[in-house]
C-alpha cells in the first residue's frame, strides 16, 4: 500500500503533488518526533512492528504524524486497513464496511483495521455503531482526532481504546525536516542547491507551530519563489522566510477542546493574579481569531466570580471596556480587552459571591420555611432600621429554624474586608 506519510525518501510519482505528500516515510527510520510513545522498545512501536495492535486513538494537533502512523501500521500488518473520514462518511457506509469486515473474517480469516480520521466528528449514533464489532473482534479500531477524546469521543468508545497523545514537533525534529527537503531538491534530476540562513530557519521553525506539513509547505514556497543566484544557489534569507510564513500557526479550534483549554488558562491566570500569563493567553485567543464577545463574557463572569466584593468596581470596568470595544472594534479595541483583563488580574480577589449556591442548596435540602411574622408584608412587628440610626438593632431575618446558618464567608481583602469589619463592629456594638 502506498504511504500517506510526511517524511520519506520514497516519493510519490505525481509531479503536481505537494512536497509534503512526496516526503512521506514508510518506516520508523524516516519518522521524526514522538519519542515519548515511539522510542525504541516502546509499547506502541513494538505493537505496530509485531502486528499486535489493539484499539487505539491518536490525539494531537495537525501535522504531527497521526496519518503517518496509519501508513506505517498499514505496511506492518496482515490485516486489511480500511480508511474512513468522519466528515465524509455516512452511517450507511460505516455499517457496510463493518459488514465487509465480518465477511472477510469469516471467509478468509483476515482481520480488518478500521481507521476513522477526525473521529470526533462522528455522531453519537455512528460511534455507537462501532461498539459491537469492536467487542466481538470483527474490527480493530483506530481513530485520529485533533480534539481531546475525553471530551469529544463517547466514553464507551474510549473505554475500549488506548489513547496516545502526539505532541507538536520540537526544534531538532523540524531541523531534520528542513534538511530532508534540501536533500530532496539536491537529489532531483534537475538538481537544486539550497542555502538557508540560520535566521530563516529559526523563523520557519518558530512560525510553523510544530506542524511538519506547515513547515514543508512554507519551505516549498520559499524555494519556488526564489531564483538561483550567480553561483547557481537558491539563497533563502529571513525576508524570504517571512514572506512564505507571515502569521504564526496557533493550534486553536474555536469549537474544540483547545478553545476551552486556552480560556481556562486565561481565567485561571486572572484568578492567580498573574498579569503576564493573562496577557499571553489573551494574545493567544486574539491571534487565533476568537470572538471578542466571548472573551468579554468570560471577563464579566470572572469580575463577579473571582474578584467579586473585593472590588465591586471590577464588573463596571469590564462592562465599560466591553461597550468601548463595540464602538471602536479592532485593532484599537485590543486596548479595551487588555485593560479589562489586566484590571481583573491585578485586583484583590474574593469568591464569596458563590455563597448564593449554598443558599440554593439550603432551599433544596430543607423544608421550605414560612416567612417570619415580623417580616411579612404590612407587619406591625417589623422594626425599620432607618428609625434606629444610632442604635444597634438586633432583629432576625432568617426563619427561626435556620437562624444559625451562615452562607456568606467574606474574604480578607479589598473593599469586602473593610465592609465586613464595619458590619461586624455594628453588630457587636
Amino acid at each position: 500500500m502506498e504511504s500517506d506519510n510526511l517524511f520519506s525518501n520514497t516519493f510519490q510519482t505525481k509531479s503536481n503533488a505537494p512536497l509534503a505528500d512526496k516526503l512521506r516515510p514508510k518506516n520508523f527510520d524516516d519518522f521524526f518526533g514522538q519519542e515519548a510513545i515511539l522510542g525504541n522498545n516502546s509499547l506502541l512501536r513494538n505493537a505496530i512492528l509485531n502486528d499486535k495492535l489493539g484499539n487505539i486513538i491518536f490525539f494531537g494537533p495537525p501535522g504531527v504524524g497521526k496519518t503517518t502512523l496509519i501508513e506505517i501500521i498499514s505496511s506492518n500488518t496482515r490485516s486489511s486497513l480500511i480508511k474512513l473520514n468522519a466528515v465524509l462518511s455516512s452511517i450507511k457506509e460505516l455499517r457496510n464496511e463493518i459488514a465487509n469486515a465480518k465477511e472477510r473474517l469469516h471467509s478468509t480469516n483476515r482481520k480488518t483495521i478500521l481507521f476513522i480520521d477526525e473521529v470526533h466528528r462522528f455522531t453519537a449514533v455512528q460511534q455507537d455503531a462501532l461498539l459491537p464489532s469492536i467487542e466481538n473482534g470483527t474490527i480493530t479500531f483506530i481513530g485520529a482526532t485533533t480534539e481531546n477524546p475525553f471530551f469529544a469521543v463517547n466514553k464507551a468508545l474510549i473505554s475500549r481504546a488506548r489513547i496516545f497523545s502526539l505532541l507538536p514537533l520540537n526544534e531538532n525534529d523540524l531541523k531534520k525536516i528542513i534538511e530532508k527537503v534540501i536533500n530532496y531538491y539536491h537529489d532531483l534530476k534537475d538538481s537544486k542547491t539550497i542555502q538557508i540562513t540560520d535566521d530563516a530557519i529559526n523563523h520557519l521553525i518558530k512560525f510553523c507551530g510544530g506542524d511538519a506539513r506547515n513547515l514543508i509547505n512554507a519551505l516549498e514556497l520559499c524555494i519556488s519563489i526564489t531564483k538561483e543566484n550567480n553561483d547557481n544557489l537558491i539563497f533563502i534569507d529571513l525576508p524570504i522566510a517571512e514572506d512564505s510564513i507571515q502569521k504564526k500557526k496557533i493550534v486553536y479550534d474555536k469549537n474544540g477542546q483547545s478553545h476551552f483549554d486556552v480560556i481556562s488558562a486565561f481565567i485561571k491566570s486572572i484568578r492567580g493574579s498573574d498579569p503576564d500569563a493573562t496577557l499571553y493567553w489573551l494574545a493567544n485567543m486574539v491571534e487565533a481569531g476568537e470572538d471578542p464577545n466571548f472573551i468579554f463574557r468570560r471577563l464579566l463572569i470572572s469580575a463577579c466570580e473571582d474578584i467579586g466584593l473585593a472590588d465591586p468596581n471590577a464588573i463596571v470596568v469590564v462592562k465599560s471596556c466591553c461597550d468601548a470595544f463595540d464602538r471602536v472594534g479592532f485593532p484599537e479595541g485590543l486596548y479595551f480587552l487588555s485593560q479589562a483583563s489586566l484590571y481583573l488580574a491585578i485586583s484583590p480577589k474574593s469568591n464569596s459571591n458563590k455563597a448564593i449556591f449554598k443558599a440554593v442548596e439550603a432551599i433544596n435540602s430543607t423544608n421550605i420555611s414560612s416567612v417570619p411574622n415580623h417580616l411579612k408584608n404590612n407587619s406591625s412587628y417589623y422594626l425599620n432600621p432607618h428609625n434606629y440610626p444610632e442604635q444597634s438593632l438586633q432583629q432576625e431575618y432568617l426563619p427561626n429554624e435556620l437562624k444559625e446558618l451562615k452562607f456568606w464567608k467574606p474574604k480578607d481583602s479589598g473593599w469586602e474586608k473593610k465592609r465586613y469589619q464595619d458590619l461586624s463592629k455594628k453588630r457587636n456594638s
